[in-house]
């Protein structure tokens, strides 16, 4: 091998000095050497041939005197002087476009068979299950190298975060007891005890609360979690999460510090993009039903609900006449944007949606409202709707007379139908959504309200005499982390005393022997004296997604599942050798009504 005399860069080895996309003007006139793929190779007659050399930190052009057996994604290892590029053939769109590498020597690494697809923003259009099957080649492309570098740069900065805090990074299983109660499992056989199972964990819930009870104080872990739910853009079956528990902490203890520390991850991930970063705000569960329709509101555009019911308490209009709730959205400039097919097809979406109907206002001149139900209001109404909802010439208006509940939800669903932005634009906002409900309806089978969260989660302490009474009205010391209309994660202060927790099980209907017998190994360890405590989990999946600008986590993840749960790479999920299984004492049974999954696609050896 050649040696190459320069300033070596901060990425210098054995084999190289710097990376391809570090060199610039400053290092005109020194002689380097670099490594990495032929991104392109054009060839000028016998005598010149020009390669686009790629590493994961960008390209560099490097000019070699004759002709050298270099094809497409051959690695090469090239020592050569760092010149400028001569006069009108600087590159501007390259941040090594001002030089190149000249007086080149070439020295071949590792051949390669031509890729089943190109290895540039062209990729984008190719079929997913081809990109997951050469993953591998996938990694290879700008983008994925940028996306799992966020990823490296959120995880770095939270570590640093948290560590600062005072918190302590412990491990906890990776098999434990199922706790069936929650998302559906994946379990593992235990082969010294036959017939007996572990559980993978969906989240370190138990343990990190057996930590406070420990002493530990402050806990943090980047966990690995598995849940066996089907898959989406925002969903896969194995995940990480930034896990956390504290002791004698309050709501606003536990989330100032989260706070903190994720708007150190986002600053780290996003700084020299110029995406603005507003403070964290807060919205009660209730306000953001009101003003958003979700729990998880998008804050980046308006488009807020507006509440209509007072409008129409003496209605002659048999929709709205003693509506529990009637609430509205203006759509700016929709009346252009929706004609009568487009309005139907708004109508039949809120009725998937669970609303009886849906009233739409088209705005003319001079705030004169047009449509098919306007010949049953009242001027006054009329003009008192245009007033609530500050409406304009052009503006669409879409109303819901329902429950409130209902009106809040389809209202909010087509608030995002129909102004939600892409990921990838606009501001970051965060926001804190506080005082969940305790419990979410009543089960009609049992006439027993359901939980909301987990049955570990405090009540507000304004609200505990409530709780036999009237417990729908109860609220929550439970939180929910929301970025761009993402749940981030969830969080709660928990329980610590028996007899609140043993209120708790009776209003679920939980016997004090069936809550020995399902959660024992938790609960027992409480009556030695457990410390208040709180704490939360969001998703980092979700959060490199959105802070590198992508629609699908499966785009910042090194080795994701397809939808299906396949892995066209590897061929996940595959059968058990027989041996295996009778070890196990495991005997395989398909239903037949079990559709099987054909096999994944793998790929070809390279030749």
């Amino acid at each position: 091998m050649s040696t190459a005399s320069s300033t070596p860069g901060t990425h210098s080895t054995a084999m190289r000095t710097h990376l391809c996309g570090d060199l610039r003007l400053d290092n005109a006139g020194q002689r380097v050497t670099v490594c990495g793929w032929v991104a392109h190779r054009r060839q000028h007659g016998q005598s010149l041939m020009f390669v686009d050399l790629r590493d994961h930190s960008g390209l560099l052009q490097c000019v070699v005197d004759g002709s050298v057996d270099a094809r497409s994604e051959y690695v090469l290892r090239i020592t050569g002087t760092v010149s400028v590029r001569p006069e009108g053939t600087a590159n501007p769109g390259l941040a090594t476009g001002d030089v190149e590498l000249t007086d080149c020597s070439v020295e071949v690494l590792s051949t390669a068979t031509p890729p089943p697809f190109p290895l540039d923003e062209r990729a984008d259009s190719v079929e997913e299950g081809t990109r997951l099957a050469y993953r591998y080649l996938d990694l290879r492309r700008e983008r994925m190298q940028r996306n799992l570098r966020t990823r490296s740069a959120v995880l770095g900065a939270l570590r640093s975060a948290f560590a600062d805090s005072g918190f302590v990074e412990v491990e906890t299983p990776l098999l434990m007891p199922s706790t069936p109660e929650g998302a559906r499992e994946f379990v593992v056989p235990s082969r010294q005890f036959p017939g007996s199972f572990y559980a993978l964990p969906q989240s370190p819930q138990l343990f990190k609360q057996l930590l406070m009870v420990g002493g530990m104080d402050r806990y943090f872990q980047l966990a690995r979690c598995l849940r066996d739910e089907d898959l989406r853009a925002d969903r896969q079956y194995e995940f990480t999460q930034l896990d956390l528990e504290m002791s004698f902490v309050d709501v606003d203890d536990v989330l100032g510090v989260v706070s903190s520390a994720v708007l150190a991850a986002a600053g780290a991930a996003v700084a020299g993009s110029g995406r603005a970063m507003p403070p964290i705000e807060r919205l009660t569960w209730h306000d953001a039903m009101n003003r958003f329709g979700v729990d998880k509101p998008d804050l980046r555009f308006g488009m807020e609900l507006v509440e209509l019911t007072a409008i129409f308490g003496n209605s002659g209009f048999k929709a709205f006449a003693g509506a529990p709730a009637i609430k509205g959205i203006r759509v700016p400039g929709g009346s252009a944007t929706h004609n009568r097919k487009a309005l139907d097809t708004l109508t039949d979406r809120a009725k998937k949606l669970g609303a009886k109907g849906l009233v739409w206002m088209r705005v003319a001149a001079a705030g004169a409202l047009e449509s098919p139900v306007a010949k049953f209001l009242s001027a006054e109404e009329l003009a008192a709707i245009v007033t609530a909802t500050q409406a304009q010439e052009g503006d669409l208006l879409l109303l819901v007379a329902d429950e409130w509940e209902t009106a809040c939800e389809v209202l909010g669903q087509l608030r995002n139908d129909l102004g939600r932005p892409p990921a990838g634009e606009g501001e970051l906002r965060f926001v804190w959504v506080v005082d969940f409900p305790l419990f979410v309806g009543v089960d009609a089978t049992t006439g027993r309200p359901k939980p909301g969260h987990h049955p570990f989660t405090r009540p507000h302490p304004s609200d505990v005499e409530k709780m036999e009474s009237d417990p729908l009205a109860v609220r929550s010391l439970a939180y929910d982390l929301v970025l761009n209309g993402w749940e981030l994660g969830s969080g709660s202060i928990r329980i610590h005393e028996s007899e609140l927790q043993q209120r708790i099980f009776g209003l679920l209907g939980i016997s004090p022997d069936e809550a020995r017998q399902r959660f024992g190994f938790f609960l027992t360890p409480f009556g030695y004296g457990a410390p208040p405590h709180g704490g939360f989990a969001f998703g980092i999946d979700r959060l490199v997604a959105i802070l590198a600008g992508e629609d699908n986590i499966r785009e910042v993840i090194a080795f994701p599942k397809t939808q299906s749960g396949l892995d066209p790479m590897t061929g996940a999920p595959t059968t058990v050798d027989e041996r295996q299984l009778r070890e196990l004492g495991i005997r395989v049974v398909v239903p037949a009504t079990v559709p099987q999954a054909a096999p994944s696609p793998r790929p070809a050896a390279a030749s």
